[in-house]
């Protein structure tokens, strides 16, 4: 313990709240062992103390100590049920813990407590979408305009937002929001907006452009950034479902709805076959973007990038090629058999015209599995314990894209597992492999 709070270590139950004190302004400067025993010293003298339980949760909860953290927030909860904030970081361990039905109650009661806490309904979306409650989870989404960072990225356009009216004529800018593997999911619904009599203008990130200019019913495609053509209303592209109506049943379903370029899906072809092994060939991602200025999204990442280390039990299967498809990220394992060619990629057509001669991707939650999925080709999604709303609770498939399978950690952290099951399904399949592309049927098939 620091001198400081060695100081103030009397027993005297006068001494509590000074004791939290000390150990909140610890925790707030990310001294966790310290600020937990100031705090535990502080229940120890007053155990009715509801923010020494609060602020010791909020301990556990950085220290990944997941269960203490919610008995902490709960006793807290008990001591004083008024408390917004304790309630929304709760449903947030729920969260954590994959629990979305408690995390629901958890964000509805800080949502009567405070109405306008715009954490918990754009966490109660994500709650609410993770179990398929559609309709109501795209509307608790458009919270998160007021939520950092969108709430700063959110566009100031003088034209108004399109919201599913008709509008036949008029034109349509969909602007691109959060990362790659959200635009290359939700771009689809695109053709949908075509369908209903509008202009469609996109607006996305400068590697995405020319990929998104094959996009049926698009006119024209501008990078982040540059000049926009005129037009009538907009549309946020993650705020398209609301405006459908998107329920699970009604998802759009169209796969490929991307496309490689021809001429460089022929010559990745002749490449590959002229300079690789023969058997079947295995796209591999093991890690996200580590999006370092977006602390809640950087502590995300670190749950779902797998540690290359434990890629051996794939890459020593006999008769598979493997590729990397990883940009950035910690290194494949020393001595690998992988293949890589990503320094050639300058934008995700490129890697589209690679993916679409691989017989299976392998990836992590993050865009390449959107890409692959976009493209038709069949995934194996290694995801975290705690996974993204998108794909669904208790699912091995996904509405979002047929052809892909869900590998889902069976705790939190255990990659080991995660990466045993694909192992031995990979094994099993690997000589019939090429009989089961010839009849068009994935390569895995949902269990």
């Amino acid at each position: 313990m620091p001198r400081s709070a060695r100081l103030i270590a009397p027993t005297a139950r006068g001494f509590a709240p000074i004791t939290g004190n000390l150990g909140n302004a610890l925790l707030r400067q990310d001294q966790l062992n310290e600020a937990a025993e100031c705090l535990q010293r502080a229940i120890t003298l007053s155990p009715g103390l509801e923010l020494a339980h609060f602020y010791l949760a909020e301990v556990r909860r950085k220290q990944e100590r997941l269960d203490e953290a919610v008995a902490g927030y709960r006793t807290a909860l008990a001591l004083n049920p008024d408390r917004e904030v304790a309630h929304h970081n709760l449903g947030a361990m729920y969260m954590r813990l994959a629990h979305p039905q408690a995390a629901i109650a958890c964000f509805r009661a800080a949502i009567r407590l405070r109405p306008g806490f715009p954490e918990a309904h754009t966490n109660l979306a994500m709650s609410l979408l993770t179990l398929g409650e559609m309709p109501d989870g795209w509307q608790e989404h458009e919270w998160r305009w007021q939520v950092s960072p969108l709430a700063e990225a959110k566009r100031d356009f003088s034209q108004p937002q399109w919201c599913g009216e008709q509008a036949t004529g008029k034109t349509l800018l969909i602007h691109a929001e959060q990362g790659y593997g959200d635009t290359l999911q939700f771009c689809r619904f695109a053709s949908l907006v075509r369908e209903r009599g509008l202009r469609v203008i996109v607006e996305a990130p400068s590697p995405l452009v020319r990929l998104l200019s094959g996009l049926r019913g698009v006119e024209q495609v501008v990078a982040t950034g540059g000049t926009l053509p005129p037009f009538d209303l907009h549309c946020p592209m993650l705020s398209l479902p609301l405006a459908f109506g998107i329920t699970v049943d009604s998802i759009p379903g169209g796969i490929p709805y991307l496309f490689a370029d021809s001429a460089e899906v022929a010559a990745w072809a002749a490449r590959l076959a002229s300079t690789t092994q023969a058997g079947p060939r295995i796209g591999l991602v093991w890690a996200g973007s580590t999006r370092t200025a977006w602390p809640a999204a950087a502590e995300i990442d670190r749950r779902r990038s797998l540690p290359p280390a434990l890629l051996r039990p794939l890459l020593a299967i006999p008769g598979l090629q493997f590729y990397s498809l990883q940009i950035g990220g910690p290194p494949a394992p020393a001595a690998s058999p992988l293949v890589d060619f990503m320094h050639e990629m300058h934008d995700f057509a490129d890697t589209a015209a690679l993916v679409t001669n691989l017989d299976l991707v392998v990836s992590v939650d993050t865009a390449v599995a959107h890409l692959a999925g976009a493209l038709g080709r069949p995934v194996c999604l290694l995801d975290r314990f705690d996974h993204c709303w998108r794909w669904l609770a208790g699912r091995r498939d996904t509405p979002w894209y047929q052809p892909l399978r869900i590998y889902r950690q069976p705790r939190p952290g255990d990659w080991d597992s995660v990466v045993a099951e694909l192992a031995a399904d990979l094994s099993e399949l690997s000589e019939g492999w090429r009989a089961a592309l010839q009849n068009s049927k994935p390569p895995i098939d949902a269990k």
